[in-house]
């Protein structure tokens, strides 16, 4: 049973880095969008884990992290960011808003697939 992942990653650039790395994942359909409102209006059932950057045109990664975990459907999806984000206290910001991971940019594929693969297990 395929279920997928869903990222969202505006530049071009970051969505080739993000299907690269999860290629590999077994039973993974990667789906890439490039807005928080894509993203909303994407996630269900089948998504298993939601990748997401912080800096979004309109509503920032902030909010949709928000916005997912007030969402009876998205109080257990697994939620990863990747953001060139270099505030200090950003991971603790994040883990206060219920992301289950965190990996600056520039981020190493193979750990980035291996912490996904780890979430997807674990849920």
């Amino acid at each position: 049973m395929t279920r997928t992942v869903l990222v969202v990653e505006d530049t071009d650039i970051g969505q080739d880095a993000l299907e690269l790395a999860f290629a590999r994942v077994p039973d993974v359909a990667i789906h890439i969008v490039r807005t928080a409102e894509e993203a909303l209006l994407r996630l269900s059932d089948d998504v298993c884990a939601l990748v997401t950057d912080l800096n979004l045109p309109r509503m920032d990664g902030f909010e949709l992290i928000e916005t997912v975990r007030a969402q009876s459907l998205g109080r257990q999806l697994p939620i990863m960011v990747i953001s060139g984000n270099g505030d200090p206290d950003l991971p603790l910001r994040l883990a206060a808003l219920g992301a289950d991971a965190y990996f600056p940019k520039p981020f190493s594929p193979a750990e980035v697939r291996q912490r996904l693969e780890q979430l997807i297990h674990a849920s």
